[in-house]
């Protein structure tokens, strides 16, 4: 993410409070984290899965970048399923 505008869209902002999740989290896992997936075929823009961490606690981040308006825009933000995902929670589980 460079240093442009972050918009958090409600969604995000709902699941950020019921999940325990920060702002500044967020803010650092779209800084820091790592894309696992991308959709470059989503409309109305590409999105992206990012993978970041609070200390110990994993966190994935699904953003979309809005090139024209210089924004990054965060859609949801969670905490992954180790039932779900492969150890690392890069991969999903068949």
């Amino acid at each position: 993410m460079n240093s442009h505008h972050v918009t958090f869209r409600i969604h995000a902002i709902q699941r950020m409070f019921e999940r325990q999740i920060s702002t500044r989290d967020v803010l650092r896992v779209l800084q820091t984290g790592e894309t696992i997936e991308e959709h470059a075929d989503d409309i109305p823009y590409p999105n992206r899965l990012m993978l970041g961490w609070r200390g110990n606690r994993p966190l994935h981040a699904v953003a979309v970048e809005n090139a024209n308006d210089d924004e990054t825009i965060l859609i949801t933000v969670y905490q992954p399923d180790p039932g779900q995902w492969k150890p690392g929670f890069k991969r999903r589980k068949p």
